[in-house]
């Protein structure tokens, strides 16, 4: 086989490119195995002289962080649940069915698309806050809190995503419309096409939208953050911030907070390892039509 100079230069960037993006998680690996004083040393003593596997006992002992984890489970699965069942049904609407105002509504997905995140969260705090009849609101949302400290703070806003409306219509428009007619002949309704012809047919959308929606919504930290005070609510993202004061001085012990962040970290990299072949599929294609 000739050796093409070309490949060899794009092989080499690629290999540069994938260190420098793995060099930040091994740098938190190792440092979580660390004591204080290596942590601290300089110049930077890259491995541990021994390996402090009693770090990550520690972190789990400076706060419940097993209330935390199982928090932040409940919340990711909940959003990846809803935002499944409920954008793949929008997304087979948009693509399947034709009625007046078709083209505006999904132009209203993409324009959403491309609304930043934080300008929506005073917003949709004010409308959590004020929701009528909850939390000791009356019928007009004042006196009370509304939704602030309850589940429906941290699962309903952001359970739907734009994203995921428009990825599951670039798959269902692949769909050939002869399924659909042959399944109509048989004497099959909407939603048994829905169930059992369409959406098996474009499972490496649902598994794209799974793994990103659990992704966002497991890291996600200032939305737990703003509408959550009481600490039966509180996530793993913002229960690492209690190790920034577990030092003996009130300071970081980074050995600490690395060994919590490793933890935080591993059920989003196990999630992927066994998810990628059908999530890199389901972005490859999701601008074919």
């Amino acid at each position: 086989m000739r050796i093409r100079p070309l490949r060899i230069a794009t092989h080499a960037l690629l290999v540069l490119t994938a260190t420098g993006m793995i060099l930040p998680f091994l740098w938190m690996a190792v440092t979580s195995l660390k004591t204080s004083k290596e942590v601290a040393a300089y110049p930077t003593q890259w491995l541990p002289s021994s390996w402090q596997l009693g770090n990550y006992a520690s972190a789990m002992q400076a706060a419940p962080f097993d209330l935390y984890f199982r928090n932040s489970i409940i919340i990711a699965m909940g959003h990846v649940v809803v935002n499944l069942i409920l954008a793949s049904l929008a997304g087979y609407a948009l693509a399947r069915y034709r009625f007046r105002g078709r083209q505006v509504v999904f132009l209203g997905f993409v324009a959403m698309l491309m609304i930043p995140t934080y300008t929506k969260i005073v917003p949709q705090f004010l409308i959590v806050k004020l929701m009528p009849l909850f939390g000791g609101n009356n019928i007009l949302g004042e006196g009370g809190s509304g939704w602030i400290n309850t589940w429906w703070a941290l699962i309903v806003p952001g359970a739907v995503t734009p994203f995921a409306v428009f990825l599951f219509r670039q798959f269902y428009l692949s769909i050939p419309h002869e399924l659909e007619e042959a399944a109509r002949i048989d004497g099959l309704g909407e939603w048994r096409i829905w169930g059992q012809i369409a959406s098996p047919l474009v499972k490496p959308a649902f598994v794209t939208v799974a793994l990103l929606t659990f992704q966002e919504s497991f890291n996600n930290f200032l939305w737990p953050l703003l509408v959550t005070t009481h600490d039966d609510l509180r996530v793993i993202q913002v229960g690492l911030t209690v190790l920034k004061q577990a030092g003996e001085s009130g300071g970081t012990q980074w050995n600490l907070l690395m060994a919590g962040t490793t933890l935080a970290s591993l059920p989003m990299i196990v999630l992927f390892l066994l998810t990628q072949r059908y999530f890199v599929r389901g972005l490859a294609t999701t601008g074919l039509k």
